[in-house]
């Protein structure tokens, strides 16, 4: 059985031939008729050929309801051959007024949608059952062939993909672990996936070639698309309504969300913590979704059930702490990534100068290693990371190349080092993680200070400062008002509230402390 194309596979293939009258279209008449007019008015003359390609309706059916709009005065053809597919059609003044008010009322012009009733049963056929699976050992070979070391996490993500169970992976920046998780979605088997479907006259758009990667094979129906199991990536940029089913208006369809975007293979939630939306609403956001397998979307104010059918998948740089227990009960699996072995980050360097086709002297590989290697071993102690080996062997080409040689020797290395930020401010003695480190400001009012400002030190507060009545403390841009005054609480100290201070009145407090 071949595991990216099996026997569910070939069934949903013969079932997903290309509809050859309106009733297997499952669309309105009106529907395929306005379409169709949008089209010619759109386009101004266009062959029936162009407008087959477009909507990917049969033959059959374009031609019934060309004729239709041509006796009702709305379209004409202009020329063509004996061949129905070479005649040309333009919209007539009747015409171009009726595509007007269809466009007013849904602009949506392209691919005839599937119904969604046939989208629905489609995904349960294939969702159904679909975990545990049995993941042959030659993908699995094939999925990891490019990541060096890890042998543990490799283990933990063939696991989650064989029960589709949830994933939580943290650990230091640069140590692979977007990388190591978008290897998810290869383990996965594909699926078929409708481009558009309709819904109460309304189109809503499921394919998106930036996150489906359509298969070499694919259905009669060209309404349907097979792709790889999806891996949907969203990091710092999400905010809660990109987590929504949005109407775009000069689309005319609405355009479905990471969620559902992901049905069928892999969300990653990436450098969870550092979105502008606090990340517990985040979090509560797709708890349903990954518990039900479902959501919800708003059509026209009309609430409409879809799949999301995906693997939850979570990253972060912070601590582990950042999920509660609700939150790890939906991810029950985890990785943590340390940096890597100076072995393993030579595999990588040598791995991504060979992708760049570059040849590199061994005396300049021992120069970049002994930049991370310890101190007391004679180098320069700085932490090793998978991202530096990429981000160095990419400058190394830049600087061979400006310098006209043929490899990269020491003295190009040397150049290459001195040009890498965090090379650079370690050498200049700069604290990098001081530079990271995001904070959050707040007031808490409390009638017990002296005890609260304990607490909070050993909470792990940076700078404590006193009013009459309240405390001024910075502390991680992870934590919330809500987990300081239940820590509060716990020590039995009274907190009335707490209040997020904003950037200007923290740089009015940062100036008087300092003056």
């Amino acid at each position: 059985m071949n595991y990216y194309h099996d026997d569910l596979m070939e069934q949903i293939f013969e079932v997903l031939k290309q509809p050859k009258c309106i009733e297997d279209l499952k669309l309105s008449e009106g529907f395929v008729k306005n379409l169709i007019l949008k089209i010619i008015s759109s386009y101004g003359t266009i062959k029936t050929s162009r407008m087959n390609e477009i909507t990917g309706i049969h033959w059959d059916i374009l031609e019934k309801n060309l004729r239709n709009l041509e006796e009702d005065g709305f379209c004409a053809p202009t020329g063509g051959g004996f061949l129905f597919s070479s005649v040309e059609y333009t919209v007539t003044k009747k015409g171009h007024e009726k595509a007007r008010r269809a466009l007013e009322e849904n602009p949506y012009i392209g691919m005839a949608p599937v119904s969604y009733d046939d989208y629905y049963s489609m995904m349960e056929a294939q969702l159904k059952g679909r975990y545990p699976i049995i993941i042959p050992e030659e993908v699995i070979e094939e999925t990891f062939a490019d990541v060096v070391g890890v042998e543990h996490a490799k283990r933990v993500l063939l696991e989650s993909c064989t029960i589709g169970k949830g994933i939580f992976v943290y650990g230091p920046p640069g140590t692979g672990k977007t990388f190591t998780v978008s290897k998810m979605s290869d383990l996965l088997p594909p699926l078929v996936v409708p481009k558009f479907i309709e819904f109460g006259g309304a189109v809503i758009q499921f394919y998106d070639p930036d996150f489906h990667k359509a298969t070499p094979e694919q259905p009669e129906d060209p309404r349907w698309v097979k792709i790889r199991a999806p891996f949907v990536l969203t990091g710092a940029e999400l905010n809660l309504n990109k987590l929504e089913t949005n109407y775009n208006p000069d689309k005319g369809v609405y355009e479905t969300s990471p969620i559902i975007k992901a049905n069928g293979g892999v969300l990653l939630i990436d450098d969870l913590g550092r979105q502008r939306d606090d990340h517990e609403l985040l979090l509560n956001r797709l708890i349903v979704p990954m518990e039900n397998k479902q959501d919800v979307i708003y059509v026209r104010g009309v609430p409409v059930v879809v799949h999301s059918h995906f693997i939850p998948a979570f990253s972060t740089n912070l601590d582990i702490s950042i999920m509660d227990e609700a939150h790890l009960r939906r991810a029950p699996l985890h990785i943590l990534l340390s940096n890597p072995h100076l072995d393993e980050l030579s595999k990588v360097f040598r791995k991504n100068l060979d992708d760049l086709g570059e040849k590199c002297s061994e005396e300049a590989i021992e120069r970049f290693l002994k930049v991370y290697t310890p101190i007391s071993e004679g180098g320069e102690g700085l932490m090793p990371s998978f991202a530096h080996a990429r981000d160095l062997a990419q400058i190394a080409q830049s600087v061979r190349i400006n310098r006209k040689k043929e490899s990269i020797d020491l003295d190009i290395m040397e150049e290459t080092l001195g040009k890498h930020i965090l090379i650079y401010l370690q050498r200049i003695n700069i604290d990098v993680a001081d530079i990271e480190k995001k904070i959050r400001s707040y007031r808490v009012k409390t009638n017990d200070l002296e005890a609260a400002a304990n607490a909070l030190t050993d909470y792990g507060a940076y700078t404590i400062s006193k009013e009459a009545d309240a405390l001024l403390l910075d502390v991680e841009e992870t934590i919330t008002p809500v987990q300081l005054a239940d820590y509060l609480q716990k020590k039995n100290i009274n907190v009335e509230r707490v209040d997020l201070i904003t950037e200007s009145v923290r740089e009015l407090r940062k100036a008087l402390l300092q003056s």
